[in-house]
């Protein structure tokens, strides 16, 4: 049995199965048209650095494809009811070319695996499209992986 929920897996309703296809199909490689139709015009993402439109993740979801090869979005855990989903997302990827969209600014390659673990809440509108988004995850912990050394005075 995987460690990942499959698109296919009936024990979960439509729209969490639909969660995890846009991020097998969509965000990790670059479906623009799959994500344009899933994220509402007026998508908010709330998350540890701020919240952002959605263009603005749409160009962190494109940032971090070109800095982790073989970028992978998949969900481990799905909780639904009413409007609301609660996930645990697992992002990953060898981290092979700059990446220019953390927090501290652009980090060099290391050439090694990353994992990023998230908490994601996602709420949706009627016409089922995503219109809310908040997310925590190990900020901290995630630079360390990207090789960053966080005693250095900045």
């Amino acid at each position: 049995m995987s460690e990942f929920i499959s698109p296919d897996d009936t024990r979960y309703d439509e729209r969490a199965r639909a969660l995890v296809r846009i991020g097998r199909e969509a965000i990790a490689v670059a479906d623009d048209e799959k994500l344009d139709a899933y994220f509402a015009d007026d998508f908010v993402f709330h998350g540890p650095d701020g919240d952002m439109t959605y263009p603005q993740l749409k160009s962190f979801f494109a940032a971090m494809r070109a800095a982790f090869e073989g970028f992978s979005c998949e969900r481990r855990t799905i909780v639904s009811e009413g409007d609301h989903i609660a996930s645990h997302t697992s992002m990953s990827g060898r981290f092979t070319a700059p990446f220019e969209a953390s927090p501290i600014g652009t980090i060099a390659p290391t050439g090694k695996p990353m994992r990023l673990e998230l908490i994601n809440i996602f709420r949706y509108h009627e016409n089922g499209q995503l219109a809310e988004e908040w997310v925590q995850y190990d900020n901290v912990g995630f630079l360390r992986q990207l090789g960053v050394d966080l005693t250095k005075a900045h």
